[in-house]
C-alpha cells in the first residue's frame, strides 16, 4: 500500500508497513500433553489456568474460531483445596428426573465421592458454552491418585 504526499512540490511516495495476522486452520493444529499436579492447589486458580491451556490460548497461533487446544492430566485430584469456607458452605446440585428429585451436595461430599468431578465442574464452568468448549472438555483428563495411563504420549509437566 503507497501514501503519497507533497512537500514544496516533491511528490514522495513511501511503502506502508504490512502486519499480516497468521490464522490456523483445523489441519495446522499441534495438539500437546500436559500433565498437571492438584495436590496442595486452589480448586478455582487452578481450573482458570487449565481451561485456558485446553482452549489453546498459551499458544502464541491461537486463533479463535479454530480448535487448537491441547491435552491436559489432572493427577492428585483429591488432594485439591478450596479456601475459605468453602468446602462446607459450596454446593453442587444434580437431579434424579422425578418430581422432587433434586439433590444438594456440599463440596466436601462431592470431594469424598468423586474427586474428578469437583475439578471437572469447575473446568467445565470457565470453558466457552460452545461446540469449541465441549471438545476442549473431552481433552481434561481427571484422575484421583498419582498414577495415570497416559505416559505414552510423553506429557510435560505443567507447574502453575
Amino acid at each position: 500500500m503507497k501514501s503519497e504526499s507533497k512537500e514544496g512540490g516533491i511528490t514522495m511516495a513511501r511503502t506502508l508497513p504490512i502486519q499480516k495476522t497468521t490464522l490456523l486452520k483445523k489441519e495446522e493444529v499441534q495438539r500437546d500433553w500436559y500433565v498437571v499436579d492438584a495436590e496442595g492447589q486452589a480448586l478455582g486458580r487452578l481450573a482458570t489456568r487449565i481451561a485456558l491451556v485446553l482452549m489453546g490460548k498459551n499458544k502464541p497461533n491461537w486463533t479463535p474460531h479454530v480448535d487448537c487446544g491441547n491435552f491436559v492430566v489432572v493427577v492428585n485430584a483429591d488432594k485439591i483445596k478450596l479456601t475459605g469456607k468453602k468446602m462446607d458452605q459450596k454446593k453442587y446440585y444434580k437431579h434424579t428426573g422425578y418430581p422432587g428429585g433434586i439433590k444438594e451436595f456440599s463440596a466436601r461430599q462431592l470431594l469424598q465421592r468423586n474427586p474428578e468431578k469437583l475439578i471437572q465442574l469447575a473446568v467445565k464452568r470457565m470453558l466457552p458454552k460452545t461446540v469449541l468448549g465441549r471438545r476442549a472438555l473431552k481433552r481434561l483428563k481427571i484422575y484421583a491418585g498419582p498414577e495415570h495411563p497416559h505416559q505414552a504420549q510423553k506429557p510435560v509437566e505443567l507447574s502453575f
